[in-house]
């Protein structure tokens, strides 16, 4: 079922949250119907949702004070901009870098290079705590919270969907540490949000571990009548991106995937090693657990990200290049090459390695005898370059060498993406035959926290692969060609706004 997406006003992408809570309850118990099961058949949950996803509200009065408000949304642009340009951000990376010098850490060399970004929570916290009257009179009365989209879920789900005052205020450390309000290297919410930005931590859900013990139980009322009875324990939660490396059992040092949805996330772990990056890769909490004397251990990983993908495809689609996203693959083969033609895929700016969010998209080069299949399949290489933009960064930055590129979600079904992939970068692509990762891999994530699997090593037992993708070495250079191109054209396109 697709989350309906509300826009507003241009660049606004919202969420209204009593809709999505109605179509999370339906997909729970369709889904049940659908394996015909019964709710009194389900005894363990686990959740994964997407990341950097916020509303403010009153969990006791149940009053919002605006949707959600979604990580593709453009309303703090300006101020984005204008932090980027601002002395405080200036002075920050100068001083941190000087304390670099002194201290050699790592922490202080990732906030050396530190730019807000429009997919962080932060400034589009901060644009509605500076711009929405009735968030800052409740905050005056103490009364407003923030909640990313696991916390919230987490609440409707222990509460029974209305107001329980002593259910706690949680969110898992995955989801937590994709916001930019968190500080990866010392594992708690930064003290620049107060610093810079004038925001409070008190207003932020406690952060948990990914098998957090006391998550507690499904309340009967939360999922409608038929779930009475049942008695459910939540076992995990974890953000989308975490779920997938699980489900694409990317547990080793060195091990990357590549989700194909939406956006293309590139996430490659890095074991117990928090990755400071001066190109633009984001340093996550792959997961975390705790031990029965309650140590923590943490993995982490690197994530690069082409916020254009699925998106992309969608508004070809809109524009009548096809009518069917499964026909681009055949469309784009059809042609040997798209003629000179080449397509920029920024709608929200260009990521890492570029890190430009003021470039535009579009077309260029097209002639008098550009075709339809000309221009889709321009669109479908142009999204493969930026993966393979994402992955010489990372193999530049983190010194891996990258031995298989294992992907997932919708535009991952595309053929002629994965060899295109493959053929660009000379590495093998691996297609599971589950494309939803981030389900896969919260359940196997609760059956880990319950003892169902003890190691990972039973867990990789239960991969199976659709298709693998070998690069053609005869291509190899003919692509690099296309590609450095390609790079040219997006210098046409570079800081239009």
């Amino acid at each position: 079922m697709q989350v309906k997406l509300l826009n507003p006003q241009p660049g606004h992408f919202e969420i209204e949250p009593e809709t999505l809570w109605a179509q999370i309850v339906s997909v729970v118990n369709r889904a049940v119907i659908d394996a015909q099961l019964k709710p009194c058949d389900i005894t363990n949950f686990g959740l994964s949702t997407q990341r950097c996803t916020f509303l403010t509200w009153n969990h006791e009065t149940q009053e919002y004070y605006h949707n959600f408000i979604t990580w593709k949304d453009l309303r703090a642009n300006t101020l984005v901009d204008q932090w980027n340009a601002g002395a405080a951000i200036k002075a920050l990376n100068i001083f941190s870098y000087v304390l670099y010098l002194i201290t050699r850490s790592k922490r202080f060399l990732a906030a050396s290079v530190l730019k807000m970004m429009n997919g962080q929570v932060t400034l589009r916290l901060l644009h509605e705590l500076e711009n929405n009257t009735r968030l800052r009179e409740a905050l005056k009365q103490k009364d407003a919270r923030v909640e990313l989209l696991d916390s919230w879920i987490l609440y409707k789900l222990r509460s029974g969907n209305g107001a329980r005052p002593n259910v706690d205020h949680i969110s898992d450390i995955t989801s937590a540490t994709a916001t930019g309000l968190f500080d990866p290297f010392t594992l708690s919410w930064s003290p620049l949000m107060k610093m810079l930005f004038g925001i409070d931590s008190s207003l932020l859900p406690k952060v948990v571990d990914n098998g957090y013990k006391d998550f507690g139980q499904i309340h009967p009322r939360s999922l409608g009548p038929d779930w009475t009875n049942s008695v459910i324990s939540i076992n995990a939660s974890a953000s989308d991106q975490t779920a997938a490396l699980w489900g694409s059992h990317c547990f080793e040092r060195g091990d990357v995937k590549i989700t194909l949805g939406t956006g293309a996330f590139l996430n490659l772990t890095t074991g117990s090693d928090c990755h400071a990056s001066l190109m633009g890769m984001y340093p996550l909490v792959a997961w975390q657990f705790r031990d029965a004397q309650e140590c923590a251990r943490t993995i982490y990983c690197i994530e690069g990200a082409s916020n254009d993908m699925g998106s992309v495809i969608e508004w070809a689609k809109q524009c009548g290049l096809f009518t069917n996203p499964m026909e681009t693959a055949a469309i784009a083969e059809s042609v040997p090459d798209t003629k000179g033609v080449y397509f920029i895929p920024a709608f929200s700016g260009l990521g890492a390695p570029i890190n430009d969010q003021k470039a535009a998209s579009g077309f260029i080069g097209i002639t008098p005898s550009t075709t339809r299949a000309h221009l889709v399949r321009a669109i479908l290489e142009s999204i493969v370059f930026r993966v393979v933009q994402l992955c010489e960064t990372v193999e530049k930055e983190s010194k891996y060498t990258l031995k298989a590129l294992r992907v997932d979600g919708g535009v991952s079904r595309n053929n002629f993406v994965c060899q295109l992939l493959a053929d660009a970068t000379g590495i093998c692509v691996e297609r599971a035959s589950t494309i939803e990762s981030s389900v896969l891999g919260a359940s196997y994530m609760v059956g880990y926290n319950i003892g169902l699997w003890n190691s990972f090593h039973d867990l990789r037992k239960l991969r199976k692969i659709d298709r693998v993708f070998e690069p053609r070495v005869e291509y190899y250079s003919s692509i690099k060609e296309h590609i450095m191109n390609w790079m040219k054209a997006t210098q046409r396109f570079r800081n239009w706004y």
